[in-house]
């Protein structure tokens, strides 16, 4: 029996080779278990095709797959495959209107040997297209936070974006939704041992959190030697609930809500 959920999965790479061979099943699962949106955020300019592709496909219509929607970027832990002609890329795709949202990008100073500048000028690049083309940012940050802050609070975005996979502070959270921006909580806080993120997700505004899987990768406790998979958004969704010890009906709406406002989407 499909669930009457309405969960939207606000960070998951459906493209990627991981779902090769069982992408259409693993979109089937999802709409059983009551994710209705997907959110694909690129990460380098070769694969930007194969996503939109995917987000254009006639199954789309179809009403036992969830919508798939595009964002497009070019990701930190990729930058041996950038080269500088992808920001025009970039920028024609932002043009033709083919994106809801620039990203994944960001700053990953856990990169063993990174290269903070060239992320840095990178990350600026992106954030500018964004303003541009008032668009919200998906971003990736990993021991950077007040590195992105500083750049955001520069900058100035009107749209604001989600920031994937926080890992940031209490403190470096509430400066993040004041600057506009919903934080992305996926299969970590299903960790008892994340005490932390767990106490922010119990703690925070409902109405700055969005649910995420982060598919194929950051899989859930139980399920960590196989592929995360965009239906366990609802396994999320109970760690969060428990976690708030509120309806879970509750928090699938207003995350749901919350996802679409940051795209612009109806129901935000």
């Amino acid at each position: 029996m499909e669930s009457d959920l309405d969960l939207f999965d606000s960070h998951c790479h459906l493209d990627f080779d991981a779902f090769d061979g069982w992408r259409d099943q693993a979109m089937r699962n999802a709409r059983s278990a009551g994710i209705r949106q997907i959110l694909l955020p690129g990460v380098t300019a070769q694969h930007w095709p194969r996503l939109l592709q995917l987000c254009q496909r006639p199954s789309q219509t179809v009403a036992n797959y969830p919508l798939l929607y595009p964002a497009l970027g070019l990701h930190p832990c990729f930058m041996t495959e950038h080269r500088p002609e992808h920001l025009g890329l970039l920028q024609q795709r932002l043009v033709a209107g083919e994106a809801l949202a620039v990203g994944e990008i960001g700053l990953d100073f856990f990169i063993p040997d990174c290269d903070a500048q060239a992320q840095q000028q990178l990350l600026e690049q992106q954030l500018l297209l964004a303003r541009q083309f008032d668009l919200p940012v998906l971003l990736h940050v990993r021991k950077a936070h007040d590195q992105m802050l500083k750049t955001l609070r520069r900058l100035k975005l009107r749209r604001g974006g989600i920031v994937h996979a926080f890992s940031g502070s209490e403190q470096q959270a509430h400066i993040y939704i004041d600057l506009g921006f919903r934080l992305g909580f996926g299969g970590v806080i299903s960790y008892e041992r994340a005490t932390r993120l767990r106490h922010l997700v119990a703690t925070l505004p409902l109405e700055s959190l969005v649910l995420e899987t982060d598919s194929p990768d950051m899989p859930l406790s139980g399920w960590r030697d196989e592929p995360n998979r965009p239906e366990r958004v609802a396994d999320v969704l109970g760690v969060v609930a428990q976690l708030r010890a509120e309806p879970a009906r509750q928090i699938a709406r207003q995350t749901t809500n919350n996802a679409c406002a940051v795209l612009g989407l109806a129901g935000g």
